[in-house]
């Protein structure tokens, strides 16, 4: 078990997860939740904190505490996303996105699509430093890797225990997606519901997939990707139907994915290296800058020397 939970990573992989989750939390301050600034406009005593809010405690939120989180977290999350100072800089992204999260959801609803990012959040700066492109394998980015995996699967297992919990059989066979569709539906999703039965064959279908999303541990590496992939693909109906987006959860479970293969800098750098080496010439219908000797017999004179 320990070796499963310790597997040797890339730290180019690291690296890049690095990078994409606090460039993420970046975004989600100015793109996702904004709406978290104005919390602090609600009276006082409508602020209800989370259980960990009541055990630490933390303060009620006032309009200078909240933008005092906000600027700090958009700072340091961007210099977090550089690579610099892993664990100074990753604990206090965590401590100041998981208070920025405690804010948002202790005022009676709670989203479940952010605990594989928070937990992605809790163990990057346990991995240590990592260098984008380096192939050198480590156990402990490794180990957080699998961990931020692990809590994405359990986002999905728990949600289908939660609906059968609270909804029981009723949820597999009442209207809950046709209540979805008709709160903020799309023109797709009002031509899936009037197909009969379809959203309730919807409906058995989510739980099982679900239920059965910790299979994809068990699958080789490219079953494993593929199965992932359906999950994108999942979460992409979703949006396009009753325009519900999980982007916190998707951030999260690129934990899966080679990310050490994306390299948009290596990539931008090539193709700059290469324009310089055509030197302004324009290209032929090959993509290629036509060679001097081609110049010179296009003037009529010979090839040769």
């Amino acid at each position: 078990m320990s070796r499963w939970l310790t597997e040797p990573v890339p730290r180019g992989r690291v690296a890049a997860f690095r990078t994409l989750i606090y460039l993420f939390v970046a975004a989600d301050l100015v793109v996702f939740t904004p709406w978290i600034r104005t919390r602090v406009a609600v009276p006082g005593e409508l602020y209800q904190p989370l259980l960990i809010g009541r055990v630490l405690p933390l303060p009620t939120p006032t309009p200078a505490l909240v933008a005092v989180i906000f600027w700090a977290l958009l700072l340091l999350a961007l210099l977090a996303a550089t690579g610099r100072a892993p664990r100074l800089l990753g604990w206090a992204v965590f401590a100041l996105y998981f208070e920025w999260m405690i804010v948002a959801m202790s005022y009676g609803k709670v989203d479940h699509d952010r605990f594989g990012l928070l937990v992605a959040l809790a163990v990057l700066p346990t991995a240590g430093r990592a260098r984008h492109g380096d192939a050198t394998r480590s156990e402990a980015g490794g180990w957080a890797l699998r961990v931020t995996q692990i809590a994405v699967i359990c986002t999905y297992f728990l949600a289908a225990w939660a609906k059968l919990r609270f909804g029981g059989l009723d949820w597999l066979t009442g209207s809950v997606l046709a209540r979805a569709i008709l709160r903020r539906g799309t023109e797709l999703a009002d031509l899936i519901a009037s197909v009969p039965y379809l959203l309730i064959v919807a409906q058995f279908g989510i739980v099982a997939f679900e239920l059965l999303s910790p299979v994809v541990f068990l699958l080789r590496e490219r079953w494993r990707l593929a199965t992932v992939g359906f999950f994108y693909s999942f979460h992409l109906v979703t949006v396009a139907t009753i325009t519900i987006s999980f982007a916190p959860h998707l951030a999260a479970m690129t934990s899966f994915l080679p990310l050490e293969r994306v390299r948009p800098v290596v990539w931008a750098r090539r193709l700059l290296t290469r324009r310089a080496g055509d030197g302004g010439r324009p290209a032929d219908a090959g993509g290629r800058a036509p060679s001097l000797a081609g110049q010179a017999s296009a003037a009529g004179r010979p090839d040769g020397p």
